[in-house]
């Protein structure tokens, strides 16, 4: 039976959201959220357009709920996050969750993924998005990824390169992210199994669009990845 997630546990709860150049796409992820009633840190990790201006102007909205970072220069989604996770123990939640802020994830699913938290089963717990609703090139790139996680880190997940992830701050204060772009989906499920953190895995929704689809995890960034990877392995 799963526990019924009340006003309290969404006091408790802050959603970290790295934004790079999401201008066009973070308002509706940033209200949605706050309509909620959650609180965020948001870290505009060196936005070249508007997306500072967009943010500004949701915080006026809803100021009690959005509390912004900025990185003068654009650092990577890992660093972004390093931030949000720095910043967000200023506010002693009791859980956090990450999401990203194109829109490729529903807010509606945020209450699911901190289920586990809150019921107390988990201290972490990773947003998975069913490999068959994925476009066949994200497809193939996270399989990729979830094979290659399993034999880097021996970790076995359905999707490794989620950006929808949530954990307890207990969990928080035992991990150490130190990956500057999108290997903190991996080094994220490396952590929280090298410090035998209970984890679960919460089925979320897909949700693509031509913009999203440009960003993520291609062939490309998975390569990358990968000899990050194996710099990690050799080297620690």
């Amino acid at each position: 039976m799963e526990t019924i997630i009340s006003k309290k546990d969404i006091h408790n709860t802050y959603v970290i959201i790295p934004a790079y150049n999401e201008e066009t796409r973070v308002r509706p992820v940033v209200e949605g959220i706050a309509k909620k009633g959650f609180k965020m840190v948001i870290v505009n990790d060196g936005s070249t357009d508007n997306t500072l201006d967009v943010l500004k102007d949701c915080q006026k909205k809803y100021p009690k709920n959005i509390f912004i970072y900025s990185h003068i220069i654009n650092r990577g989604v890992g660093l972004a996050m390093q931030t949000g996770f720095e910043a967000v123990l200023k506010y002693n939640p009791k859980f956090i969750v990450n999401i990203d802020a194109d829109g490729q994830h529903s807010v509606a699913d945020i209450e699911n993924v901190i289920e586990p938290l809150v019921s107390g089963r988990s201290e972490a717990v990773i947003g998975v998005r069913p490999l068959k609703d994925m476009p066949k090139s994200r497809n193939i790139a996270n399989s990729i990824m979830n094979f290659l996680t399993k034999i880097f880190y021996n970790v076995d997940v359905s999707d490794s390169q989620t950006g929808f992830r949530a954990l307890t701050i207990d969990a928080l204060n035992q991990i150490q992210i130190n990956a500057q772009g999108y290997l903190i989906s991996s080094e994220f499920i490396r952590e929280i199994n090298d410090n035998s953190i209970p984890f679960e895995e919460v089925t979320i929704q897909t949700i693509y669009t031509p913009e999203t689809q440009s960003k993520g995890t291609n062939y490309k960034v998975a390569f990358k990845i990968f000899i990050q990877m194996m710099k990690h392995k050799l080297f620690g």
